[in-house]
């Protein structure tokens, strides 16, 4: 396997993605690292739809509202390029800071709206730091396609509006989310998990599993939903949920009556460790 090329400024990075131009399309992954399944699956689809695929993998100090969350990120690079060589990617980003911010940005964006319920409610500045860097790594790529995980569907509802308000010529593509035998979605964070807390951490994919199933059995009053779905949470010190809603999927807002596709959203801490996850229903 020949070790993948990367590149750490921007502007080789550009010029590399502009020779290709002319010979087929561009397909990019930006990634905090710590590469899973989660991600493979999102460089595979790229491989699979792009005749040159990017991947960056840059931990964004924008978006993390807690300094001892962005310490504990798990770290592991020369591993996730091993990983992008045996995939095929064809070339890796990893920027520094002082690449991506040469300076302390004055400049945000605001994703308005779109980011107020949910994690933007327990997050603060969080997506604005997520769109913030994700304009500026579509910028710096110019891929004809990028592709993010469906697990996080505010993020993804984020960027879609993102890309469609300041005109950007990507196409975002949303991957179905991977998950463990149990039903557990794959994330980085999960490396921090006990054993006994990895036992517990299903249980938020369970509770929204129940709230899709009331709805598909014909339950339209979101309370009712919500209060069916909460008894799959146990009952245990470890475990605090922080939110489960039913939103609207284009708006992420909660909606007040379910009359149409919806987006089954919670997010749960076990232990130290916050996961997030969503289900979909669709009539």
């Amino acid at each position: 396997m020949t070790r993948v090329e990367t590149v750490e400024r921007a502007l080789d990075l550009r010029r590399t993605v502009d020779a290709w131009r002319s010979n087929g399309s561009i397909g990019f992954v930006p990634t905090m690292g710590a590469l899973h399944q989660g991600h493979e699956r999102l460089i595979e689809q790229a491989r699979h739809e792009c005749s040159r695929v990017v991947v960056s993998i840059f931990v964004n100090p924008l978006q993390f509202d807690r300094a001892d969350d962005l310490e504990r990120y798990p770290r592991t690079l020369d591993a996730d390029i091993d990983l992008c060589g045996r995939l095929g990617v064809d070339l890796v980003f990893v920027p520094t800071v002082h690449e991506m911010y040469p300076t302390p940005p004055a400049c945000t964006v605001d994703p308005g709206p779109l980011a107020v319920a949910l994690c933007g409610a327990h997050r603060p500045g969080h997506f604005r730091g997520v769109a913030t860097v994700v304009l500026k790594l579509l910028h710096m790529v110019g891929a004809d396609r990028a592709y993010f995980g469906e697990k996080d569907a505010q993020q993804l509802a984020i960027i879609r509006r993102l890309v469609a308000d300041f005109n950007l010529p990507v196409a975002i593509v949303g991957v179905p989310t991977v998950r463990e035998a149990d039903g557990l979605a794959i994330s980085s964070r999960n490396v921090h998990l006990s054993p006994d807390e990895r036992r517990l951490a299903p249980a938020l994919y369970r509770a929204l599993c129940e709230a899709r199933d009331q709805i598909a059995a014909g339950v339209v009053d979101p309370s009712v939903t919500k209060a069916s779905a909460l008894k799959r949470i146990p009952k245990d010190p470890g475990v605090r949920l922080e939110y489960l809603e039913i939103v609207n999927p284009e708006d992420m807002q909660p909606v007040e009556r379910i009359s149409g596709p919806v987006c089954v959203a919670g997010a749960m801490w076990v232990g130290a460790t916050r996961l997030i996850d969503n289900v979909m229903y669709t009539p």
